[in-house]
């Protein structure tokens, strides 16, 4: 890593070798006194962000960069004997992983109120499994790591299982009428999930890329109920119940009677076909790969990926600061949002339901605990 060099000069890398992690600080403890003329190395799969003096000076993509500072080999460590041979200078190369990190978990911990049209109210669970990338790694850096050394992708996970939990409720209770129709929307729940989501992520840099919802189950009692609603529906069909008989008789009769039985369950098993068909397809997409251009957010002209900022409106492309309430990109020294007026640094509030005094999240639309609209 090479930033504890006092009279060198510093070749700055770093290489994660755990997998999970998504930040790493250089110092790994405290800041440093990195001087000018270093060396920074950056992945293709990385960004780096310079801080200076307690400020983001600059953001920097792969490939070998030579870091400026006021800190001058041998000549600085002399000048800073007033501060015990430590420059004031401090100096931090903060690291961001650009990987996409699979396989993360989300679930209710507690089951969610829902209230269907045909059982009333019920409490259900679910699972399912999310991916996310950084994508604004300044803001990210700015957002949620701060000053700490690392951050891991488990050290996150608990709070946006919380968001996704929370939006799930909402989609949930806007998309769903009852469970009964709850087979073959898997797919669609998950993409307008994973849609609803985008902008709580995109407050703190991150791309919520993929979504997938693998179990939604009721508790015991109401399994039993819709098991035997499905009795009673293939019941209803006295057709198909009476084939169901014979064949299971013809099977028996085979199995029991010698020669002329198992002339029964051949002849039978010529006559399945015809009396029962089924068919499963299945199809998959193979995901575009990812442009080399991205959109501006306000005035949804093309530009290159690279680019900070917009050539035709100007709007800033790499984000330090992000509206909590209208999501608009702010300048570093904003106090105000120039889209709604929203105070910077003011955080939206929690939303309490007026029925059972529940905290949610900011812009929940049902309560997590009682399952009514906010």
């Amino acid at each position: 890593m090479g930033v504890d060099n006092r009279v060198l000069l510093e070749n700055i890398e770093w290489f994660d070798e755990s997998g999970q992690e998504i930040v790493k600080r250089l110092p790994s403890t405290g800041s440093g006194e990195i001087k000018f003329g270093a060396q920074l190395t950056v992945r293709e799969s990385q960004a780096a962000l310079l801080f200076y003096k307690g400020k983001a000076c600059d953001a920097f993509g792969p490939g070998r960069h030579t870091l400026k500072t006021g800190n001058i080999p041998i000549i600085t460590k002399l000048l800073s004997a007033p501060w015990g041979m430590q420059s004031p200078l401090r100096t931090e190369v903060y690291f961001a992983n650009l990987k996409t990190f699979t396989n993360l978990k989300w679930g209710t911990r507690d089951p969610v109120a829902f209230k269907d049209d045909e059982l009333g109210l019920i409490r259900l669970r679910a699972h399912g499994v999310f991916n996310i990338k950084v994508v604004q790694p300044v803001l990210f850096i700015n957002t949620m790591v701060g000053t700490m050394g690392r951050l891991t992708s488990g050290e996150i996970s608990d709070y946006l299982k919380r968001v996704i939990v929370s939006r799930f409720n909402d989609h949930l209770g806007e998309k769903l009428d009852t469970i009964f129709n709850l087979p073959g929307t898997y797919d669609e729940l998950s993409q307008g999930l994973q849609a609803r989501l985008a902008a709580d992520f995109s407050h703190f840099g991150l791309e919520l890329s993929h979504l997938y919802i693998t179990s939604i189950t009721p508790p015991p009692e109401v399994q039993k109920t819709i098991d035997d609603q499905s009795r009673l529906n293939i019941i209803n069909d006295m057709d198909k119940l009476i084939k169901l008989k014979a064949a299971a008789a013809m099977e028996k009769a085979a199995d029991n009677q010698g020669e002329a039985g198992a002339g029964m369950g051949m002849g039978m098993g010529l006559m399945m076909p015809a009396m029962f068909t089924a068919g499963l397809s299945g199809a998959g997409k193979n995901e575009a790969a990812e442009a080399a251009r991205i959109t501006c957010p306000d005035c949804h002209n093309q530009i290159p990926a690279s680019s900070r900022f917009c050539p035709r409106c100007g709007h800033q492309v790499v984000v330090t600061r992000q509206c909590q309430q209208c999501g608009k990109n702010l300048a570093a020294n904003a106090r105000f949002c120039s889209r709604c007026g929203q105070p910077a640094d003011e955080k939206p509030r929690e939303t309490t339901c007026p029925t059972c005094t529940n905290s949610n999240l900011p812009g929940a639309l049902f309560c997590n605990n009682c399952g009514e609209k906010l």
